[in-house]
């Protein structure tokens, strides 16, 4: 019996490499293409006047790279830091530059490769996110993988999370 033969007009992805972290009990990925460096945390310089989710400036090499409570920013609670605690440096594509951010996680996971084969759309019901702030899931045995679109996140104010039901 010979193995079934994909369609020729079926879309296929690539496989993706991405860095994996945790927040809270939910697992993210994002792709390993706009991670500049992962940091130990450390507090940011506050500046005042920012959003609710903007924690202050990060030092970095001595470049002050805006930094944001990834927690706040997707409608999570925040916690206080932990040793697990890490800020990602991102290199987040918008439609007119490129903006250098640091995002504070709960925990980083791993760095992998993502089969492209295993890579489903975004539900469109039954989740707590908005899908067009996700790329696509991955089943793991533990649960889903969320691969997210950071520039439609740090693009817009949008809420990440849709409001609960009442």
């Amino acid at each position: 019996m010979t193995a079934p033969r994909p369609l020729a007009n079926a879309p296929t992805r690539d496989d993706l490499q991405v860095v994996t972290f945790g927040l809270g009990r939910e697992v993210f990925a994002v792709p390993v293409v706009l991670v500049r460096e992962i940091l130990d945390y450390q507090m940011p310089s506050h500046v005042p006047g920012g959003p609710a989710h903007f924690l202050g400036l990060t030092d970095v090499r001595g470049q002050g790279v805006p930094t944001v409570d990834f927690r706040r920013r997707l409608g999570l609670p925040a916690v206080e830091p932990t040793l697990a605690t890490r800020i990602i440096i991102l290199d987040v594509p918008l439609p007119d530059r490129t903006l250098a951010l640091g995002v504070v996680i709960d925990r980083v996971l791993a760095v992998s490769t993502l089969s492209g084969a295993r890579i489903e759309p975004a539900p469109d019901i039954g989740t707590a996110w908005r899908g067009e702030f996700v790329d696509g899931v991955v089943r793991e045995a533990e649960g889903f993988v969320v691969i997210l679109d950071v520039a439609r996140i740090f693009g817009s104010e949008d809420t990440v999370l849709l409001p609960a039901e009442v």
